[in-house]
């Protein structure tokens, strides 16, 4: 180290530290500088091109809307946002409790796997009407078809996860004699949970698209019921700043999640 000093070179940990920095710093302001550009565009060329403001409004308009309608936005948001939390808890520790059953018993893998799949492949607003028949127009729909719309991708994923575990690593626990509670709590369930988390991203965004489609079938109160509402009457500018605040939404479930991810995984 004192040789490179000497010629007059810096601490390699340093000049790693820097380069890190730039990396992140580089990283946050392309995207940035990215988005501010589309943005630009699109101002310019509306306003360039004339368009109507019920077809295209320019960013400032949708700017001004959401300023002006934040009150009425809000009053939609948390509907929609209670629905997509509970809808994500519910959907997901249904599929991680079902997938448990599943690596314990291959029996009922075959017998309720295809079922699932089944239920999979049914579209989300041909089932979203039936739900709100069954359960009316109010929260409890709502909740369940965010759930629907979380339970597959966390199910195939948690399987997968808790049957990563290798052969040898199992043939080493039953030479042990290590019980079953064992091998799932110190062996299935660790290396499930990068399996877990890369669903859960997935849910952390799609539960907020259940929630809005529920809502579009039946509700008076949501962010999916204000973007029915600002479309039949042609509001092009609440329409636009609904849709922005639901994508506020699903990116903060989203950055919650990879959160919880960092503090939890740390292999």
């Amino acid at each position: 180290m004192a040789v490179i000093e000497n010629l007059g070179i810096d601490d390699p940990h340093a000049l790693a530290r820097s380069a890190a920095r730039k990396e992140r710093l580089v990283s946050t302001i392309v995207p940035i500088a990215t988005a501010v550009a589309l943005i630009g565009l699109w101002q310019l060329g509306v306003r360039a091109f004339g368009v109507p403001t019920y077809i295209a409004p320019a960013p400032s308009d949708v700017a001004v809307t959401f300023v002006e309608k934040f009150p009425l936005l809000m009053q939609n948001f948390w509907p929609t946002f209670f629905e997509s939390v509970a809808g994500f808890v519910v959907g997901n520790l249904a599929a991680i409790l079902i997938a448990v059953a599943f690596v314990h018993s291959r029996n009922v893998e075959r017998a309720f796997f295809p079922i699932a799949v089944f239920v999979n492949t049914i579209p989300i607003l041909a089932i979203a009407p039936i739900l709100v028949l069954i359960f009316g127009p109010g929260m409890t729909a709502k909740v369940v078809i965010a759930a629907l719309i979380c339970f597959f991708p966390t199910l195939v994923n948690m399987v997968r996860g808790l049957q990563s575990v290798s052969p040898q690593t199992l043939e080493l626990a039953r030479i042990l004699s290590a019980s079953k509670a064992e091998v799932f709590w110190k062996m299935r369930l660790p290396s499930s949970l990068p399996f877990l988390f890369s669903a859960l991203k997935i849910s952390a965004t799609t539960s907020v698209i259940g929630a809005i489609v529920g809502e579009w079938v039946g509700a008076d109160l949501g962010l999916g019921a204000l973007i029915i509402d600002a479309t039949f009457n042609f509001n092009s500018p609440l329409l636009y700043a609904t849709v922005l605040m639901s994508s506020g939404l699903s990116v903060l479930m989203f950055a919650l999640v990879t959160l919880a991810e960092r503090r939890i995984v740390r292999w």
